[in-house]
């Protein structure tokens, strides 16, 4: 339950703030332009608002609403989300937005996109200044990486020290380094010493980030880093420093091969209602090898702690005030770029199955607080929240941009019948498509 409230806590104050963020886009331009905002609310506000003032002498009503899918500004003179036809049907008035030149319109509804883009660059470059960025080369992972079945039928090899995709350098492990195996036709590593290419066949992103175990992962060696008092281990005589080479018969690579066989000895364990394992287990001490008796506890754990990443060398990155400003562009335009790349599998019935609700999204935030990787996964949100406003999809900004493009070019503008009814197809596709996320999310819940 604590963890389920500090995930909610992070969610609903990571969008609050980019709505108002967002919405004070759209706010900042049309106040630039002379056009009057009606409202500017946090969340939506059918029937009534949790909280509402409006300032003196000011024709804007600012408030909380308590539907949290979002957030709106009224603008006077235009089809949105309040769908005020009424208004349309007056005169059309100085300070409405349909009585502004195309180019100003065009501004005022950029103008939510624009913000969360720069809020992101502003957080990545915050983020760079005052934690800089440390994290382990692939390089410098000497034990090299542990590759799952899939990975070892196309020709890598537990190992093997990633160094390029294609001609483009492989320097960190995560998403982005996935994303460059995957779109590569070669990817060479470092194999017993010599450099030795992958033949890349055609797989896509999404289908070896459903893998499980990974496609890839940091390979831990089998040495001993130490030894817990009263644990399996140090029951059956094994101490810091032994490598363990095989159980029950079968030879042991890694880390990762006894916590694979641990966990297919659990499973076999529990359906036979026991609730631990016993396994032989051939380890070796200064170049001589010996056979134990090793029995795990009831989580099934052998009682050792392993070799982790902090044994390698660290890169860390450091940054100035202003150096930190140009890095966080390079950063949140890579994201975007990622991101848009990735968008693409949104469109295949797998990844329709993938698309996820506020579930989905508040599981990204850590279990504890973390201010670094809280405003990380802000900056990241923004992103995407600036992407999906822009797609040109009607109700969206990108949405009313489209229209606004078609009136430029053609010279004339669409009819407020047109722009009403595009509103509320827009609305349906919207609405429908969030009813399916969190669909989606029950479901993973569930099963």
């Amino acid at each position: 339950m604590e963890t389920f409230l500090i995930r909610a806590l992070q969610l609903i104050m990571s969008l609050s703030l980019l709505v108002i963020i967002h919405e004070g886009g759209h706010f900042l331009f049309s106040r630039l332009f002379k056009v009057r905002v009606e409202k500017f609310y946090i969340f939506f506000d059918p029937w009534f608002s949790l909280f509402k003032f409006k300032p003196k002498n000011s024709d804007t009503e600012y408030g909380i609403g308590w539907v949290p899918l979002g957030g709106y500004v009224k603008i006077s003179g235009m089809i949105d989300e309040s769908m005020d036809t009424e208004q349309m049907k007056q005169p059309a008035q100085p300070w409405e937005f349909r009585s502004k030149p195309a180019w100003q319109r065009l501004l005022i509804m950029v103008g939510g996109v624009l913000m969360n883009f720069l809020l992101a660059i502003f957080i990545y470059s915050m983020i760079l200044f005052h934690w800089g960025d440390s994290f382990v080369s692939l390089q410098d992972m000497t034990y090299g990486m542990k590759f799952n079945e899939r990975a070892q039928e196309i020709g890598f090899r537990d190992g093997d020290i990633l160094l390029r995709a294609d001609e483009k350098p492989l320097e960190r492990f995560g998403m982005d380094m996935l994303r460059d195996i995957t779109e590569a036709r070669v990817v060479t590593v470092l194999r017993d010493g010599k450099e030795t290419d992958v033949y890349m066949p055609e797989i896509s992103l999404l289908d070896i980030a459903k893998d499980d175990p990974m496609f890839v992962t940091a390979l831990t060696p089998n040495v001993v880093d130490s030894v817990i008092p009263g644990g399996g281990l140090d029951k059956a005589g094994i101490q810091k420093g032994d490598s363990l080479i095989a159980v029950n018969g079968e030879m042991l690579n890694s880390w990762n091969a006894l916590v694979e066989k641990l966990d297919k000895m659990q499973a076999a364990a529990e359906a036979a209602g026991d609730k631990s394992a016993v396994m032989q287990m051939v380890y070796s001490r200064g170049g001589l090898r010996d056979t134990a008796t090793v029995r795990t506890d009831s989580l099934f754990r052998v009682g050792a702690i392993f070799s982790s990443l902090a044994d390698y060398k660290e890169t860390i990155r450091e940054y100035g005030f202003f150096e930190s400003f140009p890095a966080g562009v390079r950063l949140g335009v890579n994201t975007l770029k990622g991101y848009v790349n990735d968008m693409k599998y949104v469109f295949t019935k797998e990844g329709a199955k993938s698309v996820g609700g506020f579930g989905t999204i508040g599981s990204i935030f850590p279990k504890v607080w973390d201010w670094h990787r809280f405003w990380e996964m802000t900056a990241f949100l923004s992103i995407i929240l600036a992407f999906m406003n822009i797609l040109p999809i009607p109700a969206l900004d990108g949405g009313h941009v489209l229209f606004l493009l078609y009136e430029i070019i053609a010279r004339r503008k669409p009819s407020d019948k047109f722009m009403e009814y595009a509103q509320m197809v827009g609305m349906f596709l919207l609405f429908a498509l969030l009813i399916w996320a969190n669909f989606n999310d029950i479901m993973r819940f569930l099963f």
